[in-house]
């Protein structure tokens, strides 16, 4: 087998709990090998690391797959990995629909997938895991199975940017037998038509499953705008929960169609209802117009996707959150969050802080949660703790 050797004081995030190398922290490789095969990985002086896949053509040169310099890579290992992941999730959330997989946080490195009811969704970003993608699934068919659960289609949703600095091109398309893509869930006793083929991402954002619930309470009765709205779903947690009027704003046609039909299915196109329009101009615009809410939700998509952009990031959540505030009653409540891994949570919680300061308005914390425990956060793998949540009480300076 390959051997790559590390430099003398590299591999620390590994050796912390990690699960990537990058190219610049490797002395030499021994041996031939074609990038996506398992590679075993030796400190400096000669110490077994374990075993992970390689590939030249990404600055994440390996992805560690196992610790045990000993361990297989084959199907007994993929069934074990798929199980222990099975197993978590029916001890931690509900499973009609649940994130499966989580890459790095389920030492899957590289491989996200998505149950819907009984569709799967699978999102493949290294080469190394997309050469044991077809193992993988048949892994999770079978445990899935033994608990009686079946599959009756499977969609790959590996259409990121991001694989293209793995040496791939983007795809989407089925894996097997084609199926309808409009899928049906229901979710805090929310009902959706999921699109898996051309909805976000994988079709639907569970992460924030139990934080769409933490919001049933401060809805009731309540006045509430649900910036980026996407499929609707806060905004159909407060209705759920009993919002006398709810807004949804998205700049997306298509989501705000979908958004629509989903109030339709849940029998409250009377009480929801969806805009279509950039929120950063509808904010200031509501503000003149001197409305104000009892709740204001901001679930915007990551404004920075690289450490390059945070600056532009920070000014972006600042005016957002400031101008939220503004449109919150006193003593009403905003809902924040930033899904984006680079805008950390000490940032976040200081670029908050200081658009509450800039309109002279003081938050009281009811409370900060994370991603759903479906999105596992692995200690040491940092991008595996990307969702911050906060709830505020918005009082007046008093």
């Amino acid at each position: 087998m390959t051997i790559v050797t590390l430099k003398k004081g590299e591999g620390r995030a590994l050796k912390a709990g990690g699960s990537w190398i990058f190219d610049n922290e490797i002395a030499s490789v021994a041996g031939t090998f074609e990038n996506g095969e398992i590679v075993m990985v030796h400190d400096f002086d000669g110490f077994p690391l374990g075993r992970g896949f390689i590939n030249t053509a990404s600055k994440i040169r390996i992805r560690m797959m196992t610790r045990q310099k000993e361990q297989e890579v084959d199907e007994a290992f993929l069934y074990k990995r798929v199980k222990d992941a099975w197993e978590y999730r029916k001890r931690t959330v509900d499973t009609k629909s649940c994130r499966l997989i989580f890459g790095e946080a389920d030492f899957l490195p590289g491989m996200v997938v998505d149950k819907f009811e009984d569709v799967l969704v699978v999102q493949s970003l290294a080469l190394g895991i997309d050469k044991l993608k077809p193992l993988i699934l048949e892994q999770i068919q079978k445990v899935l199975s033994e608990d009686g659960v079946c599959i009756r289609g499977i969609y790959e949703r590996s259409d990121a940017k991001v694989r293209r600095q793995e040496g791939m091109e983007p795809y989407k398309g089925f894996i097997g037998e084609p199926f309808d893509t409009n899928v049906q869930i229901t979710e805090n006793g929310v009902k959706y038509i999921v699109d898996v083929k051309d909805g976000q991402k994988t079709g639907f954002f569970l992460d924030q499953k139990y934080n769409r619930l933490a919001i049933h309470k401060l809805c009731k009765d309540a006045r509430v705008l649900d910036c980026f709205t996407h499929t609707g779903s806060f905004a159909l947690n407060a209705g759920i929960a009993g919002a006398k009027e709810v807004t949804g704003v998205d700049a997306s046609e298509l989501a705000v169609k979908q958004a629509q039909e989903n109030a339709l299915l849940n029998g409250l196109q009377d009480r929801v209802s969806f805009i279509c329009e950039d929120v950063f101009s509808l904010l200031p615009r509501l503000e003149e117009q001197g409305e104000k809410y009892d709740v204001v939700i901001l679930d915007p998509p990551a404004f920075t996707k690289s450490r390059n952009s945070i600056k532009n990031a920070v000014k972006g959540y600042r005016e957002i959150n400031l101008r939220a505030m503004k449109l919150v009653k006193d003593s009403g409540f905003l809902c924040t969050c930033s899904c984006s891994h680079f805008m950390d949570y000490e940032l976040f919680t200081k670029t908050v802080g200081q658009a509450a300061k800039n309109v002279h308005k003081r938050l009281r914390q009811v409370e900060y949660r994370t991603q759903a425990p479906d999105h596992p956060i692995l200690w040491a793998a940092d991008e595996s703790y990307y969702l911050k949540f906060y709830i505020f009480q918005i009082v007046d300076e008093r």
